[in-house]
């Protein structure tokens, strides 16, 4: 099991729950459109927020954005210590940085005093692209093992410093050396660590790669956190990693959807009823599985695992609720079940 450390009001590692987050991509001097997306991503189900702190005027930022922000903030910094320490003073509740890139033992011993006054976690991030020259010719480019050298070399300048609350990711754009990466951090400490695959592109084929990677290490019981990584809003990042955990049984929020994949036998608009389900239920964050079967012959017994949900028929359907006899329905069958989903909601409240 992982250490744990603590984010604002939120515990990373040692078995607590795994965090969802994701990254702003607005300009972070401008705290109007930046808070609005750090309410959205709040809304979508994200724990904890990343912003880019580039300049000292987005360092100046954060004391407004972590005054206002529903959620514990994030500062991700290149090479400047004092921006990490100025967020630091401003109110950010973790730093992502590398200790290798921001100047020598000394300013790296600056930084980590300033957070450990401050009780703020640090995040190690090392991607296949930036590992340190000698550690590719070493072992001949990004390998899983050059990646954890090089993670575990930098959490060794802030243990040299006397500060441990630390965090590790060493990303790939190559799924299956992301997986190997994080399968050998595992087993040679037990820093938190923060998972995703970087860099993988646009919704629809990033997704899959994510889902493929992330979901292959919590099955193995590793990550503490995790973003999904995609081009453009960042949105559906968080909808993507609920889906993950959801899946896995990790933490349920909202409806998770049960739906046959249909066959000659089906006697209902499976797809259509199920989309309309999933928008119309879209604000519910009670967790709650719905089902929507094409037809009676196999549809209660696959759907049984379902709070609620819909079976097609010749002439209609049958709804059926966890504990209780099927009732067969005509008419609106996706109507029908969506109000009696909201039935359930109010008599479960």
């Amino acid at each position: 099991m992982t250490k744990t450390v603590k984010i604002g009001n939120l515990l990373l590692g040692g078995g607590n729950p795994v965090l969802v987050q994701s990254m702003t991509n607005t300009d972070t001097r401008d705290t109007e459109k930046t808070l609005a997306q750090i309410r959205a991503l709040h809304a979508a189900g994200c724990d904890l927020v990343r912003v880019s702190v580039y300049d000292e005027a987005c360092a100046k930022a954060v004391k407004v954005l972590a005054a206002e922000s529903p959620v514990p903030l994030v500062a991700d910094i290149h090479f400047d210590h004092r921006l990490a320490i100025l967020s630091a003073e401003n109110g950010i509740a973790k730093l992502r940085i590398n200790p290798g890139n921001i100047g020598g033992e000394a300013k790296v011993r600056e930084l980590a005093d300033c957070a450990k006054a401050h009780g703020i976690p640090i995040r190690i991030g090392v991607n296949s692209g930036s590992v340190e020259k000698d550690l590719l010719a070493r072992y001949g480019g990004p390998t899983a093992e050059c990646l954890v050298e090089s993670a575990l070399g930098h959490a060794r300048l802030l243990e040299k410093a006397g500060f441990e609350d630390i965090v590790l990711s060493m990303k790939s754009s190559d799924v299956r050396l992301t997986v190997e990466a994080y399968r050998l951090a595992s087993k040679r400490c037990d820093y938190p660590l923060h998972v995703g695959v970087t860099e993988a592109g646009l919704p629809g084929q990033g997704t899959v790669k994510s889902a493929i990677g992330i979901g292959a290490l919590l099955l193995d019981g590793i990550g503490d956190t995790i973003r999904v990584s995609l081009s453009g809003d960042p949105l559906p990042e968080a909808a993507a990693a609920w889906d993950i955990l959801r899946a896995l049984d990790l933490r349920i929020r909202g409806v998770q959807l049960i739906a046959c994949p249909t066959c000659g036998r089906t006697c209902i608009p499976v797809a259509d009823i199920g989309k309309r389900v999933e928008q119309e239920l879209a604000d519910v964050t009670v967790p709650l599985k719905v089902a929507v079967m094409g037809c009676v012959v196999n549809g209660l017994g696959e759907g049984r695992e379902a709070d609620v949900g819909i079976a097609g028929g010749k002439t209609g359907g049958v709804l059926f609720v966890k504990g209780q006899e099927p009732v067969k329905v005509e008419g609106d069958l996706g109507a029908i079940l969506i109000e009696r989903v909201r039935e359930l909601l109010k008599e479960r409240a």
